[in-house]
Order: structure tokens, then sequence, then C-alpha cells
């Protein structure tokens, strides 16, 4: 068999993306891996850790963007039923633009509020940014790094304040069902690796490692997640959130 091209090779890697389509679902190509994410709690039941879940499959799909459909994870047609309104409300502008800087003696956390999934990781221990602050202190550094690096939503991203350079969890290009066991319910879907997102109307979002994408229908934040899946009770009949 003749090795791929490079022009093969570009449009294999062109192909991996997610485009959203207008009041449907996210249309995902390039036979991205998709599989249930699952986060771990300490004995306080706050967030320690993700587990890995079940695979879900990785063929070019289309995802339930409405949060109605009766085959989870996947659309069903229930965006036409329902009428839905998937109008994309978030602001185009770089995590870099966006982003407060919390200042320490040894990191820089970057933090974009507005992108903010509700994971939960960032509160443990006295948080993210406390942590940060007495970066000075060991334990406190490498916790607020594996806090950050744990952000599905990368709101949250430390940096080395003496090179500036971001310290970010190395991903595979691939797809995660967040089910979130603190507080019982399904999450957003975990975008991670660098993966293109197309808005409805064919412009592009920036490319980040860590993206969430709204699953529940509800945030107001479209198409990322704001928490929503939360307070809507969310569930895509996951039984390690029942």
């Amino acid at each position: 068999m003749p090795k791929d091209s490079s022009k093969d090779q570009a449009d294999k890697k062109s192909a991996e993306c997610i485009k959203i389509a207008k009041d449907g679902p996210y249309l995902v190509s390039g036979n991205l891996p998709i599989t249930k994410e699952i986060i771990v709690c300490d004995e306080d039941n706050n967030p320690l850790s993700w587990k890995k879940g079940e695979p879900c499959g990785n063929n070019d799909c289309a995802l339930c963007r409405c949060g109605q459909s009766k085959n989870k994870p996947f659309c069903d047609g229930s965006h036409i039923k329902i009428g839905f309104n998937g109008t994309e409300t978030a602001n185009r502008k770089k995590h870099a633009e966006q982003a407060q800087q919390i200042i320490g003696p040894e990191l820089i956390l970057s933090d974009a509020p507005d992108l903010c999934a509700g994971a939960g990781f960032c509160h443990r221990l006295g948080g993210t940014w406390d942590l940060t602050q007495n970066s000075d202190n060991p334990k406190s550094k490498e916790t607020a790094i594996q806090q950050a690096c744990d952000c599905p939503s990368g709101r949250l991203i430390a940096l080395d304040k003496k090179t500036g350079k971001p310290i970010e969890p190395k991903f595979k290009k691939s797809l995660g069902l967040m089910e979130d066991t603190s507080n019982k319910v399904s999450g957003p879907i975990m975008v991670r690796g660098g993966i293109s997102l197309e808005s409805s109307n064919g412009t592009k979002y920036e490319i980040r490692n860590r993206m969430t994408l709204c699953r529940c229908g509800q945030s107001k934040n479209k198409p990322f997640c704001d928490g929503s899946h939360i307070d809507c009770k969310f569930n895509d009949g996951d039984k390690s959130v029942n």
C-alpha cells in the first residue's frame, strides 16, 4: 500500500472537526473517539479526578444539542419537533483576550469565567486561585496545576511564571461525555486535543486544547456549556449519576 501523501494527511487532519447545525446537532467528522468521562469525588464530595467510562463509538455522527433526543448522545431529530433555538451567543474572543490573570510566585493562572462548565475541580483545598498565590509551596503548586488541567472547559489555564508557557494536559483528539457524580447529573461534551469548531454560519471558533459544548440545550453561552445542566438536572440515562 502506498503511503499517504502530505495532501492526503492534511485532508485527514482537516476532517477532524465539529460543525454546528443551525438550531440542530453537532455534526462530528474525522472518526473521533467518544467515551464517557466520569468525575471521581473525594470523601467530601469534591471533584478529585477523572475516570474513563465506556466507549460510545468513533464514527462520524450527529450529537444531540437540544437535550431532548431519545437516543442520547446522538441526535434523533427532536430539535425539529420542539422548535429548538440553538442561537450561538458566545463571544468570539480568544481565551487570552477574555481572561483575567492571577499572579503567584511561581504560577500564573489565566481565568476566563465565561467558559465555566461547573465541573468543580477548582474548589478543593482552598481553590485554584489561592493555591496559585501560594505556588512557592511545592504542594500548592502541584495541586493548582492539577486542578487547572482537570478543568474540562479550559476556563482555567496554569502558566509557568518564568517562561509564560501554558501547562496543558496532552490529549489525543477525542470527545468525552461528562458525567458529574458530585451533582448527580450528566454534563457537556468535552472536546479535547485541539479540534476545529465551526459555527452554523461557517466561521471558526478559536481552536483550544479543552472545550465543553452544551448538550442539555439550556446554556446561555451556546455553543459552550455554562453549567445549566446542573440546574435543569440533565441526565442522559447514565447509571453512574442515577
